[in-house]
């Protein structure tokens, strides 16, 4: 019998990724595409949407190709992507308007004026049971209905990012119930759309271009014919719901069972554990629905993780990005030549602001004649790992019963000296697995259960996942990063009238 595979498309905020599986976990191939991301004003993020579409047929050919399998033997796909942004298309599929991505903020003051509202409290959090933010599709839609009504009315259906993906490799619309858990559209207890809900947004009227919802892993659709001549993929190979990415990354990092703590580095801080009950709490980012019966994903995040180094390096070293070669061991090597007692400066991972800190910006503190390039790097891993404790510590106050060891994924973990002062400012043990690409293996596993591979995707993860090595942290450094920390919270909290003062009084 020859071997059996499924693959997983992942669309980030500008990575299109494409893996081959097998039934262990292991990647047999993956390929991956750029994509840029257009802002043609201050605090709006888009993207493209046909160049989207072309970079995924070109990762689906390329981890075809680079697999040597026939395509016949691949038995099942799955999309995920990043939550939330919105997606439009027209009665014939095509794009309404740019694609918006989840990091977008034009429509933050919507999210204000919600949030003033008594109600927002009383009778929407218990139906959503999440906080509201400007990159949601909720305040998006409310933006276009005042400011491009025409968009909408061209629209025919309102898609989430991996959904949208879904739709052009079958031909059939979707809304998956994980991911659609995590935008405010629906009520979360209920499991379906809301029409009170919509009302209380202002978006009743566009109630029927939301598409069905369907189970992350249910069969939605198949490769159509025309999608098969663009990919290498079998016409009539089914195509599974998929799953939120921060599903798919809970999954993927082997979280198989509750209050196991996992972190995903990113462009977006995530830090979330499953449960067997739903937490709705005014403080809380988010509860989502989980893809197996009766468990909730608890999430706090923001967009202040990883990808503030990527600006760093875009920003003021692209000179030895094109020199250098391999930039990211560069900028290891300089951090790692400083000492974490070195040096007070810190830095606020708010280059793409914040859901949680109201006119958030980034930005270093202390910085003197003294600072050199490394202690701005080191800054920088130190603010990033500031920001996913800050988040994880909300998690313990609402979950004392979290593991004391961390599960983590992302790209943090390909930096050992990011790695050791994750595990140090946690001063906590760090799991990784043997997992590259958590978003394409996570989504893989719906299909691999919508295929009959396993029960659920619990028993997937048991199945494809495990602990490659694990990160201890150095007691001697414990005592530096708790006054680090201390220092970053007080300050934190010192800036949120400067912050807001600047807002107000600047055009972006």
């Amino acid at each position: 019998m020859k071997d059996e595979f499924v693959m997983g498309i992942d669309n980030g905020g500008t990575l299109t990724k494409a893996a081959i599986y097998d039934r262990s976990g292991r990647a047999i191939a993956s390929a991956s595409k750029s994509t840029k991301m257009i802002m043609p004003k201050a605090l709006h993020t888009e993207r493209d949407i046909d160049e989207l579409w072309a970079a995924n047929i070109e990762v689906i050919k390329a981890a075809i190709a680079q697999s040597g399998i026939d395509p016949a033997q691949i038995k099942g796909v799955a999309t995920t992507g990043h939550g939330n942004g919105l997606y439009l298309v027209d009665e014939n599929g095509r794009p309404v308007r740019n694609g918006i991505i989840s990091t977008d903020g034009r429509a933050k003051e919507y999210v204000e004026k919600w949030q003033r509202a008594p109600a927002f409290v009383e009778e929407i959090l218990p139906k959503t049971m999440q906080s509201v933010w400007a990159g949601q599709p909720v305040p998006l839609l409310a933006w276009l209905k005042d400011n491009e009504p025409e968009a909408l009315e061209r629209t025919r259906y309102i898609f989430m990012i991996k959904d949208l993906i879904r739709f052009y490799l079958t031909g059939e619309a979707f809304l998956e119930l994980t991911d659609i858990s995590g935008t405010n559209l629906i009520n979360v207890g209920s499991r379906d759309f809301d029409d009170t809900l919509l009302a209380w947004w202002g978006l009743a009227e566009l109630r029927d271009k939301f598409p069905p919802i369907s189970l992350s892993t249910a069969r939605c659709g198949a490769i159509t014919p025309s999608v098969a001549r663009l990919t290498g993929l079998v016409a009539g190979t089914p195509v599974s719901g998929g799953v939120f990415d921060i599903s798919a990354s809970a999954i993927a990092s082997g979280i198989h069972g509750l209050n196991k703590l996992a972190i995903i580095t990113g462009t977006w801080s995530i830090n979330e554990y499953v449960t067997d009950v739903p937490v709705i709490d005014k403080n809380l980012f988010m509860t989502s629905i989980y893809p197996i019966d009766d468990r909730w994903l608890v999430t706090e995040a923001s967009p202040t993780s990883a990808s503030n180094l990527e600006w760093f390096i875009n920003t003021f070293m692209e000179n030895e990005r094109e020199q250098e070669g391999d930039i990211y061991a560069l900028c290891n090597a300089l951090v790692s030549a400083t000492a974490p007692d070195e040096s007070q400066l810190l830095f606020f991972p708010f280059v793409f602001g914040s859901n949680s800190i109201p006119d958030a910006s980034a930005g270093f503190i202390g910085v003197n004649s003294f600072h050199k390039r490394g202690h701005f790097l080191r800054a920088i891993y130190e603010g990033v790992a500031f920001s996913h404790l800050y988040h994880a510590e909300r998690l313990r106050t609402l979950n004392p019963q979290l593991s004391s060891t961390i599960r983590i994924a992302g790209g943090v973990t390909y930096s050992d000296v990011w790695l050791q002062i994750f595990a140090d400012v946690f001063q906590a043990t760090l799991e990784i697995v043997d997992v590259k690409e958590h978003g394409t293996l996570g989504t893989a596993m719906t299909a691999a259960v919508m295929v009959g591979w396993f029960d659920d995707v619990f028993a997937a993860a048991d199945r494809m996942v495990g602990v490659a090595r694990t990160i201890e942290p150095n007691p001697a450094n414990a005592a530096v990063y708790h006054d680090k920390y201390r220092l970053y919270k007080t300050l934190l909290a010192e800036m949120q009238s400067p912050w807001k003062y600047y807002s107000q009084h600047t055009t972006h």
